[in-house]
């Protein structure tokens, strides 16, 4: 009990000290709860959507896949005789063939898009009675005819659509325009799709293209009938059709819903691992500013551990009361950093719903594992990072009552120290010069992360022996111009160099890891415009989120100006080189017009007789790996049509991030084997300008493809803009991520300096008494502050940029030869810290400044 009393006593008596280092767990511990709410809420508010859609059996062809497009851009079907023999099935209440497809897009009378923004599917179907699970009519009624059609609720709130609208849906066989007759609202939570809704008839010609075909049937089971035994007897009376059961996919309402949940699951997954990636990150930073805290803490109360030593208090006790007041801080922040964890996931989902993600807060889900998991994680990280301050309480003998405030240096365990650090920095440096020389990216990616990770350890454990030279350096630098004042704050920072090393290791780590992501981001923009200025011959290039339909195709090849246009399919297969080995991957089906449109290297054989009849080329690294040379035969095996023999003309060389490995044949070769209800649709297409014309073509080609706003045309120039814009955004994430770790390090910088205040109370008295005004107190702290800033910048981007430049040689064996650095953007983050470092010296310099100077010079 008298431990427990003597730490609540301390605990509380340095509450303000103390309050820092709790907002760091708070912040750490609130990023961990919030992210696992906010997923938890994303797969609770998912799997309610699944559960309520899914019929209690459905059957759908065998070959569909829920998270696939399918390649021709129409969706696999089943006969509608299958319906008619499943409703004969003993223990069925109702089977209705349901039309699906999320190949579409839809526009309005202005072709403007009405699909979400956030990146959901568009989906059209068929209104039948099992769409009565999930959606209720609002307004108006069901389609009735070919110019009819429903929509859901949130997308004709978000687009101010009403009965009688006009709307045009594009799919793959076609446009099918209809006005707007009903309004269905979700039973459940919509995340983000829009849905439209035809009557059978009309969804099974304008969406598949033919009648009397279905994409699945629904099944309903009569009361008393499980799923299982439903599926059972849906299997048997298809399994006694001529075609037989192994035709279907047959799946009952849980199955379902696993297989749609299992193709979420993995984008899930990236968003909660990247998320507590971060917080992990934010946790290492917050153990700095516990162990300064405490560290400072200890050689403050150095004369009262030695009285309570000398009066018996053992080494256990003191070591004991320490721990216990890091427990009581772990305790506080985690239970604090709990309830914030829950309004970050709040705030996540509005954030969400404003990007175009509906999250609703009545699916708000708080399982009894997160709490959990914030409390133990936030204690037993705090407690551990106050265990070296609390073995060094424990170590103050009884005599140190009798001498100043502050405990000696070891020197021992500082030469022990440093040539760790130098052990793992060396350590570190050869794995990442290793990374940088490997033959293989697959290889020298795992040899770089040890590099990081060793690197890391190895500067925060030098960080005490680098500050005493790089503090002495930079302070000649930027401290000396302001005479004694500069001297006095370069003194500061370097009076305990491993304070003035922690801290400053603790921003290192946050500007580390954006120094590294700057220098990749700017490295692949610049390698991938370079390929682009090197390889692309086409003056335009048009992609989009749906495959290109042929109606789009036709709009392209009608506009003037141009001198041809490119098609290029991705046809899945499985190949058999000359060694007997297969491979199950995909071959590029082109125009010959591609060999101009993308220059490759060709380093054996002629490109251009790889678009000639039944011949194809093939990388350098497949012919490498398989002894494959021009003239030899390949087995190709094309999915839903025929295996071919195909000879290869040409090899091209894998030294390239554009079209690396890919396999030429031409379009005409392809369609030989197969069949034309299966010919891949376009994923993209390629075009060049009449000589002379390309700005007349480049406006004619954006007004032929108006109606089709799911694609954009683009030059080189808008292509390059684009890719600089796309990674701009993901780097701009991850920085906003990284904040996180960057305001836990700040506010170690401003308890550093706040505790360094409290600790030189009588020295700041004495100073002031002999003659250095308020201004130029706070001014010497200020300077103290931005030197150790400036030192963890330094540090962090010195160490980001060599993780940066390493990675860098990787991308290089994918194609990616270009390093760049942003000197911008670096440059900028070392003067932002100067910044960081004037902001976190405000509180403490101002407190500074407003001390009596007879009580600071009483203070023992």
């Amino acid at each position: 009990m008298t431990v427990l009393r003597t730490s609540l006593r301390n605990f509380f008596a340095h509450k303000g000290r103390m309050a820092l280092s709790a907002v760091a767990v708070l912040l750490s511990v609130a990023f961990v709860c919030g992210t696992l709410v906010f997923t938890d809420t994303m797969n609770t508010t998912f799997d309610k959507l699944f559960a309520v859609t899914a019929a209690d059996v459905t059957v759908s062809p065998k070959t569909a896949k829920s998270d696939e497009s399918p390649p021709n851009g129409v969706p696999e079907t089943l006969p509608a005789a299958a319906v008619d023999r499943v409703r004969h099935a003993e223990g069925v209440k109702s089977a209705e063939g349901g039309v699906s497809s999320s190949n579409v897009t839809v526009v309005d009378s202005h072709n403007k898009n009405m699909g979400s923004s956030n990146g959901g599917p568009t989906i059209a179907g068929n209104w039948s009675a099992g769409s009565l699970k999930s959606m209720e009519i609002t307004s108006g009624h069901a389609p009735h005819g070919p110019g009819e059609m429903m929509v859901d609720a949130d997308t004709a709130d978000k687009h101010d659509l009403k009965l009688g609208d006009e709307l045009r849906t594009i799919a793959q066989t076609g446009d099918l325009r209809a006005r707007i007759v009903g309004i269905a609202t979700f039973k459940v939570t919509n995340p983000g799709a829009s849905v439209v809704y035809f009557d059978t008839a009309t969804a099974q010609g304008g969406l598949l293209g033919t009648a009397g075909r279905f994409t699945q049937i629904e099944v309903s089971a009569a009361s008393g009938v499980s799923d299982e035994q439903l599926k059972q007897n849906v299997t048997r009376t298809l399994g006694a059709a001529r075609a037989g059961a192994a035709a279907y996919k047959i799946q009952t309402a849980k199955e379902n819903a696993d297989e749609n949940r299992k193709s979420l699951g993995s984008f899930m997954d990236v968003i909660k691992y990247a998320m507590l990636g971060f917080a992990g990150i934010a946790f290492l930073v917050g153990i700095f500013l516990i162990i300064n805290t405490f560290s400072m803490l200890v050689a403050q109360r150095t004369r009262e551990i030695g009285l309570m030593r000398a009066i018996g208090s053992s080494r256990k006790q003191v070591n004991r009361s320490v721990l216990v007041e890091a427990l009581l801080l772990g305790f506080v922040g985690s239970v604090l950093g709990v309830g914030a964890g829950v309004g970050i996931a709040i705030g996540l989902m509005k954030l969400m719903g404003a990007a175009g993600m509906e999250l609703s807060t009545d699916d708000l889900t708080i399982k009894a594992t997160t709490p959990v998991a914030g409390l133990v994680l936030g204690i037993v990280v705090t407690v551990l990072a106050a265990y070296l301050p609390a073995r060094r309480a424990g170590k103050v003998s009884p005599m140190a009552a009798l001498r100043d405030a502050g405990t000696p240096a070891d020197g021992r365990a500082g030469w022990v120290r440093a040539v760790i650090g130098l052990v793992l920095t060396g350590a570190g440096a050869a794995s990442l010069y290793a990374a940088a020389t490997a033959d293989k990216a697959s290889d020298g990616s795992a040899v770089l992360g040890l590099g990081v990770v060793l690197t890391l350890i190895g500067f925060v454990v030098i960080g005490p022996l680098l500050a005493a030279g790089v503090v002495r350096v930079m302070s000649a630098v930027l401290l000396r111009a302001f005479g004694p004042v500069g001297r006095m704050a370069e003194r500061n920072a370097l009076r305990n160099p491993r304070r003035t090393g922690a801290t400053g290791a603790a921003l290192m780590i946050g500007l580390a890891l954006v120094a590294c992501l700057s220098v990749v981001g700017s490295s692949m923009v610049a390698s991938a415009t370079d390929q682009l200025d090197k390889s692309v011959g086409a003056d335009f290039i048009v992609e989009g989120n749906q495959r290109i339909v042929p109606q789009a195709e036709r709009a392209m090849r009608q506009t003037p100006g141009l001198d041809h246009v490119t098609r290029y399919k991705v046809v899945d297969a499985t190949l058999t080189s000359p060694d007997g080995k297969r491979v199950d991957d995909n071959v590029t089906a082109a125009d010959p017009s591609y060999a101009d449109d993308v220059r490759r290297t060709v380093t054996e054989g002629t490109l251009k007789n790889a678009y000639g009849p039944d011949a194809m080329s093939v990388g350098s690294d497949y012919a490498k790996a398989h002894g494959v040379h021009v003239g030899d035969t390949i087995g190709v095996a094309f999915k839903g049509g025929r295996t071919a023999r195909i000879k290869v003309a040409a090899i091209t060389s894998d030294d390239t991030a554009l079209d690396k490995g890919a396999r030429y044949l031409s379009i005409t070769t392809m369609e030989k084997y197969v069949p034309k209800n299966r010919v891949p649709a376009n994923v993209i297409m390629f075009a060049k300008a009449k000589d002379g014309r390309q700005k007349e073509a480049y406006a004619a080609l954006k007004k032929s493809l108006a109606e089709y706003p799911q694609y954009q045309v683009r030059d080189q120039t808008d292509y390059k803009q684009e890719l600089k814009d796309q990674i701009g955004q993901l780097l701009n994430m991850v920085y906003g991520l990284l904040a996180l770790a960057i305001i836990v390090a700040v506010l170690g910088v401003v308890n550093t300096l706040a505790l360094s205040v409290v600790e030189r109370t009588r020295e700041i008295g004495l100073m002031r008494a002999i003659g250095l005004s308020r201004r130029q107190l706070r001014r010497m702290i200020r300077m103290e502050s931005v030197v150790i800033a400036l030192f963890g910048a330094l540090l962090g981007l010195g160490l980001g940029m060599g993780w940066g430049a390493t990675a860098q040689k990787l991308l290089a064996l994918e194609g990616l030869g270009v390093l760049d650095i942003p000197w911008p953007t670096i440059t900028g983050v070392f003067v932002g810290s100067a910044f960081v470092g004037l902001f976190a010296a405000l509180i403490p310099a101002f407190r500074a400044g407003r001390m009596n100077v007879l009580n600071a010079i009483a203070t023992d």
